[in-house]
């Protein structure tokens, strides 16, 4: 039950779970309307194209169910041509999915093309001489199906992907921060190689995650486009949330940040086996540091005090200590510069409240 419950708090799935009962909501309505009201004899057409109409975005269902209904119309054409002309046989049959196919490669409606060659599977394969003189009701029912498969996205919760842009963003950026928290506890006492080869791999898996998260920002901002939702939403309340965000912005800085920490790792790595003891000053104050940058980052509203300024702070101090071995700068130097770089995107936009 917990793990259902957790399951059903996730935008992604409710959104996901939210489209499937729109889906069936259109394709039902496609049917009763094609069986009951336009007494079709094989009322298939409208519900199938009521499912292809149902995306994502309603952008997408717009764009989409113009390409459907114009392919679905060239497929309807297409199958009473060469069943009319030539009759219906294997060869018949293999040319109209031979034009069909070639036809679904014209550029504008390349997305949804496809539907030429299944629609005049449809036709040529349920009974053509019944289906002759019905040239024009199956054209009716194709745009039925799309009519209702648009209706029902527009007015059935038009669906809006940001609040699982922002969702996808504060997961990443709540890993980072568990990874330098790890990192910080075990810099502090010591730490093995299978440490940060496991923080490694935790880094590529978060790399990964933002290319996902790429993905999603972009349909973040394609549902905002023809949707009704935020029209209300600007006349009701002013700015909808997350407009003023420009999610591209934030997941690019999110990048640069996987890529400091990937640095920091590797550098991490090599001092594994490094000779010689970690001056203890160095060692305690940088995994201070370290581990409240990654509450920073886990945490948009915990309160910390500024990491640049701790950051300067200990390299004057290191720098003015003169008992550093001139060999150990590079590595202390590396650390202290791979931080800089997380702190500056610690107050920047990837833990701004909006996004998170």
């Amino acid at each position: 039950m917990p793990r259902l419950r957790e399951l059903a708090g996730r935008p992604d799935v409710r959104t996901d779970l939210l489209q499937i009962v729109k889906s069936v909501i259109a394709a039902t309505a496609a049917w009763w309307l094609s069986a009951h009201v336009l007494d079709s004899p094989l009322p298939f057409l409208a519900p199938w194209t009521a499912l292809l109409t149902v995306h994502a975005t309603v952008h997408r269902s717009l764009s989409r169910g113009v390409q459907t209904t114009v392919a679905s119309a060239i497929g309807v054409g297409l199958s009473f041509l060469i069943g009319f002309y030539l009759g219906v046989n294997v060869w018949t049959f293999a040319l109209a999915m031979f034009v069909g196919l070639a036809g679904a490669r014209i550029t504008w409606i390349r997305d949804e093309g496809v539907a030429i060659a299944t629609t005049a599977v449809f036709v040529l394969s349920s009974g053509f001489s019944d289906q002759q003189p019905l040239l024009l009701d199956r054209i009716i029912e194709v745009a039925v199906g799309v009519g209702i498969g648009v209706l029902v996205n527009l007015l059935i919760i038009p669906p809006m992907r940001d609040q699982q842009a922002a969702s996808h963003v504060d997961l990443i950026d709540r890993r980072i921060g568990d990874i330098l928290i790890n990192m910080s506890d075990e810099f502090s006492t010591s730490w093995e190689t299978d440490a940060a080869d496991a923080w490694r791999r935790e880094i590529e898996s978060v790399s990964d995650e933002v290319e996902t998260a790429w993905g999603t920002v972009h349909f973040a901002r394609e549902s905002r486009r023809s949707n009704p939702r935020l029209a209300r939403q600007r006349l009701g309340r002013g700015q909808p949330a997350g407009e003023g965000v420009d999610y591209e912005e934030v997941l690019g800085r999110v990048d640069e940040a996987v890529s400091h920490m990937r640095h920091l790792i590797r550098t991490l790595h090599e001092a594994t086996y490094a000779e010689g003891p970690w001056d203890e000053r160095f060692r305690s104050e940088w995994a201070s540091i370290a581990r409240d940058a990654g509450h920073a980052i886990a945490d948009p509203d915990a309160e910390m005090a500024s990491i640049h300024d701790r950051l300067v702070g200990l390299t004057h101090a290191m720098a003015e200590d003169g008992r550093l071995p001139r060999d150990s700068w590079p590595v202390y130097g590396s650390l202290l510069t791979s931080m800089f770089h997380i702190a500056v995107l610690i107050d920047d936009v990837a833990s701004e409240r909006e996004v998170r």
